[in-house]
């Protein structure tokens, strides 16, 4: 079936039954309500409270905690498992309290809908709220409305309409209502159909309303949208993964404790106990609260840093990104037209500044030069200011405002770098006379009484090869000559340079007349023109994404450009960033539409640059990249940058001049906007990474070490050294401390000199695995020393052996956390007191030590004893070999290497 852009005006009227003079009636308005709804879009329900409530019981640790504290109540262990219930609803509130994450991505795109349309029913015209609008609607289109549903244009006058939010075009769309199509053409090229939510920037038009709600172009990204599904981040699938291998573990080791138990004829009761003690001690109790913690902390420092992560486990995922693919438009530009280049006197002049800040220089062969020097710029400036309908509006804050066309604007820029001011040059030279821009001709042009010592001058702005054709002199160094077919052979040449480096380029002339001429026609006015010079414009690059894109190469991650802009202004921009070194790496989104998704997949492989892509094509390609292996980042700002944002790992919106949509949707914000955040925010969570795999190390190979002292002591048949609520201790309040201030440890200084780590490594490697055991072996060498000492030494009183177990345990664990900090630097290069926050938090865990042993009713309650001074100095010793085992190890890896 033809699509509407493919049919005459006549033909598309004829399929919608409908009329542009008398439009449809009331009576057709409410069957049509009926077989094609309300044009607004519908909501997905939201998830409640409960469920969000009951997402975070589903982690496999927690239910492990849950069970543990079920296990512990029907053995009257009711204080351990109170003990562990606080933990898991602390952990739950924490995650609800950090992610607070609503889906308003779909209620987004109903606020951007226009609120009111004016419509041709029953043979007059009328105001309607756009959500009854049905299709057959004929509407009446003027500057600065929001078009309100998909349609065809039936006419249009010199219309142009801003497509950036839905395309990611820069630069407002010629519109011609006359034009059809044969075959099959992208979004941003139909220029006779208008699409819901985007902005008319200029002109008037009438269109008939062919798709409304769910059914436009804006309709189908919400429909996308509400289909795709939250996927679980890296960390989480690591975390899962790590939890089911500790429940397996538990589970086998309680089992092989309660059957070495009854071998040794020991009471059931009593080796149940034990083997619960033991479950106990496996698991690290505090690790979902710290990770949940750690995370929380690293999502305050992004925010500092001008990235505002909305989900919280998004923010360990952006360490592992290794392609970040990226709108042009708002993204990598500053989306703000800007002249760079002037050609006048058969002259190349570079202008520098960029924005609507009327600020810069004049450069020519690289030397700064003033105005003044250069015979006819000032003149031309002149001509782009007076032939100009947009404004450029200093605000209180200091900043510039521009309302109007984009390209005008730009020249309003240009002009303003010479200190020319648009309201006090009409002042002195207002307009007498128009002749419009017209989108046929190309060509606008002023007519100004007392210019330069003329009674009237005409001064006509527009596309080169047109004007250039229409002008028989030139200005040269302030005077006019004969423009020869050489000279104009020149021009045109510069006009192809420009044009090839991607630069908008627009052409200046002028005439003079002793009076105004009473017959404004065209054909007459703008001919013979004297040709004063061009100007070449672009949407420039952001100047601190340069270096942005090369701290992401250095750190192995792939930067891409997918963009609704043409090609030659996408690869422009990407080859000066850095993105990109040959065509050859650059390609049409149309082209990706007749691949298999095998062709695309290895399209993706090579290209860096992807033009003129729609919101499908987008999709096509972060899928691809995501079924190669690759972690991908996707930003933007518009609406049509919405889908392939939830569909990638991590979605990054802009929050100044990003939609709701594309922030609604995105799991982080960049609320200055910059490219370069997110290279910093990759970091951030590179190190968080690091941090979590540093405190998981240090909590497992406490917790083995734990199971081993048990494990060791049963089989030995000597009494168990620690009660369930001591080793809940040692967990939750001993150990966790430490560890969240591993979780706050500066990163290395060569992180991200490093590429991204593998998509599959585990959180335990082997490089982590073998320094766990390590540890964990020489913790339990150290303890179980100084617990058979205790026994000697303490006979009969089992307590005081305890304590001293009780002791060298905590101490070896909090020595441990100053070697875990790093495993290649020694605490000699890294500095013993340079994490501020572990010395805080191992010094508050000795203090509770020292509160439990010898607070008599905490005494009692833990049953301790207080210990003498020769007990206390075989603590010290026993507790010393994990910090100097960790030590010596990094030494001799350090001379293998």
């Amino acid at each position: 079936m033809a699509s509407w852009y493919n049919k005459t005006n006549e033909e598309v009227l004829n399929e919608l039954e409908t009329s542009l003079e008398t439009g449809i009636t009331n009576e057709e308005v409410v069957s049509r309500v009926e077989k094609y709804g309300k044009n607004e879009l519908e909501e997905k329900a939201k998830r409640s409270f409960l469920s969000r409530i009951l997402d975070q019981f589903k982690d496999p640790m927690i239910i492990i905690l849950l069970a543990a504290s079920v296990v512990s109540i029907f053995v009257n262990e009711v204080t351990d498992a109170l003990i562990i219930i606080a933990i898991v609803v602390i952990n739950a509130v924490l995650s609800l309290q950090q992610e607070g994450k609503a889906e308003q991505a779909i209620a987004s795109l109903k606020r951007m809908s226009s609120p009111n349309a004016r419509v041709v029913r029953n043979g007059g015209i009328e105001e309607i709220p756009s959500t009854d609008l049905v299709p057959g609607d004929i509407v009446l289109l003027e500057t600065g409305d929001i078009i309100p549903g998909d349609m065809r244009l039936l006419e249009s006058t010199n219309l142009k309409i801003d497509e950036a939010s839905l395309t990611g075009e820069s630069v407002p769309v010629e519109k011609h209502a006359e034009v059809v199509y044969d075959g099959k053409m992208e979004i941003g090229d139909r220029k006779n159909m208008a699409y819901s939510s985007t902005i008319i920037s200029y002109g008037r038009g009438i269109g008939v309303i062919v798709d409304t709600g769910h059914n436009t172009e804006i309709g189908k990204i919400a429909t996308s949208l509400q289909t795709l599904e939250d996927e679980e981040t890296p960390l989480q699938k690591k975390l899962a993964g790590l939890s089911k291998s500790l429940g397996i573990i538990v589970l086998a080791v309680c089992a092989l404790v309660f059957g070495i138990g009854l071998l040794y004829k020991h009471e059931l009761l009593s080796m149940f106990m034990t083997s619960v003690s033991l479950a106990v001690a496996a698991i690290p109790e505090g690790l979902p609260a710290i990770v949940t913690i750690v995370l929380s902390l690293g999502m305050g420092r992004m925010a500092e840093k001008n990235a505002i992560v909305k989900k919280l486990l998004a923010v360990e995922t952006l360490g592992t990104t290794t392609v970040i693919c990226s709108d042009k438009t708002g993204t990598l530009t500053q989306n703000e037209m800007t002249v760079v280049k002037a050609y006048v006197s058969g002259r190349e002049v570079d202008v520098t500044g960029t924005g609507y800040e009327p600020t810069g220089e004049f450069i020519i062969d690289g030397n700064p030069v003033d105005a003044s020097e250069i015979n006819g710029i000032e003149l031309l400036m002149d001509i782009a200011t007076l032939t100009n309908d947009a404004k450029l509006e200093k605000s209180q804050e200091g900043t510039y405002n521009m309302f109007g066309d984009p390209t005008e604007g730009a020249l309003l820029t240009f002009s303003g770098k010479n200190g020319i001011v648009k309201s006090e040059l009409e002042l002195k030279f207002p307009r007498a006379a128009e002749i419009p821009f017209d989108s046929a001709r190309k060509m606008m042009t002023t007519f100004h009484n007392d210019y330069g010592g003329q009674d009237v001058v005409s001064f006509t702005k527009g596309a080169p090869d047109i004007v250039i054709d229409r002008c028989s002199y030139i200005m040269i160094d302030g005077e006019v000559g004969e423009f020869t077919p050489e000279l104009k052979a020149k021009v045109l040449e510069e006009n192809k340079a420009l044009a090839r480096g991607a630069l908008r380029v627009l052409a200046y002339a002028f005439r003079s007349y002793h009076s105004l001429p009473d017959d404004l026609d065209f054909e007459n006015i703008e001919k013979e023109m004297i040709f004063v010079g061009l100007t070449g414009m672009i949407d420039p690059a952001r100047p601190e994404v340069k270096q942005a894109i090369q701290e992401c190469k250095d750190a192995g991650i792939i930067p891409i450009m997918i963009t609704g802009d043409y090609l030659d202004t996408a690869f422009a921009i990407g080859k000066d960033l850095g993105m990109a070194d040959d065509e050859s790496q650059a390609i049409m989104g149309r082209e990706l539409n007749d691949m298999s998704e095998e062709e695309i997949r290895e399209i993706v492989k090579t290209k860096r640059i992807f033009a003129r892509v729609s919101p499908e094509n987008k999709m096509q390609i972060v899928t691809a990249l995501k079924q190669n292996g690759h972690i991908t980042a996707m930003t933007g700002d518009g609406v049509n940058d919405a889908p392939a944002i939830k569909k990638a790992d991590i979605g990054i919106a802009m929050g100044i001049t990003g939609t709701d949509v594309a922030k609604d949707t995105a799991e982080v914000i960049l609320t200055d906007d910059n490219f370069a955040t997110i290279v910093h925010a990759v970091e951030e969570g590179r190190v968080i990474y690091a941090n979590i795999k540093k405190f998981v190390s240090f909590l497992l190979s406490c917790n083995i070490g734990e199971v081993l002292i048990v494990l060791v002591a049963i089989i030995m048949n000597i009494p168990v050294p620690f009660s369930p609520i001591q080793l809940l201790w040692l967990n939750l309040v001993t150990d966790s401390f430490p560890a969240l201030a591993l979780g706050m440890e500066k990163g290395e200084e060569d992180i991200m000199d490093n590429p991204p780590r593998d998509v599959d490594e585990k959180i335990l490697d082997k490089k982590t695995l073998s320094t766990i055991i390590i540890q964990s072996i020489a913790i339990t060498i150290g303890t179980l020393a100084a617990y058979l000492y205790g026994l000697k030494h303490f006979g009969d009183n089992i307590a005081g052996a305890q304590t001293m177990a009780f002791a060298t345990l905590i101490l070896a664990e909090l020595l441990r956390s100053y070697s875990v900090r790093s495993d290649k630097y020694t605490l000699a290069h890294i500095g013993v007191f340079s994490n501020t926050m572990l010395v805080k938090a191992t010094l508050l865990s000795f203090t509770l030590m020292i509160l439990v042993m010898y607070v008599p009713f905490l005494q009692e309650l833990f049953g301790l004893i207080s210990l003498e001074p020769i007990s206390w100095a075989v603590v010290a010793v026993c507790s010393l070999a994990p910090l100097l085992m960790g030590e010596i190890s990094k030494v001799i890896k350090a001379k293998k290497a």
